[in-house]
């Protein structure tokens, strides 16, 4: 499965590739951040590849009782617009701060900066500092800075999600039928 995934803000966005090769090893294909025109830009050139992505995965807003400013509702009208553009060739699914974090680390307090490092150890091969290595010996993450972060964090979230739906499903299949899933004799 290949997700294009956006941490979506009111001025710029930041947006991951990634692709499931087998189990949880996840290739990622391209990142950045950029204003939001041209993320939507971006996102629409994967769209139209041929080997586009099966999902476009978009982190939401969730207010927790709390008053918000104008830039969360900017924020949240650009959510809508990169939905309602993606809908039109592939399947939209949302992700939230809260899934990342439970995802991710295990612990709904986790910070940014657990979930970066929950990232490093598990995708990082020699730069078990900051998962970038240098220009020289590139690491997993060489060339990620700041909010495309969490466009991988939002990307890793769905696809670890989509993975224990795949492995709960003959779990589930056996809770339903009581027999495995073979038809009685």
């Amino acid at each position: 499965m290949k997700v294009f995934a956006i941490d979506p803000g009111n001025v710029n966005s930041a947006y991951a590739v990634m692709e499931t090769r087998s189990g949880q090893d996840y290739a990622l294909l391209e990142f950045g951040k950029h204003p939001n025109k041209e993320c939507m830009e971006r996102m629409i050139d994967w769209i139209d590849r041929e080997y586009h992505p099966d999902r476009v995965i978009v982190e939401r807003v969730a207010s927790y009782g709390m008053a918000v400013g104008r830039e969360v509702f900017e924020t949240c009208e650009w959510i809508g617009r990169f939905s309602q553009e993606a809908e039109k060739y592939v399947p939209v699914d949302y992700i939230y701060r809260k899934d990342e974090k439970v995802t991710i680390c295990g612990n709904m307090k986790a910070k940014d900066s657990n979930i970066r490092q929950a990232l490093i150890d598990r995708f990082a091969k020699h730069d078990l500092k900051n998962g970038r290595g240098t220009k020289k010996d590139p690491d997993y993450f060489y060339g990620v800075a700041h909010d495309v972060w969490a466009a991988i964090s939002v990307a890793v979230t769905y696809l670890d999600m989509q993975q224990e739906i795949l492995n709960r499903a003959p779990q589930l299949q056996v809770r339903v039928t009581g027999h495995g899933g073979s038809t009685p004799q």
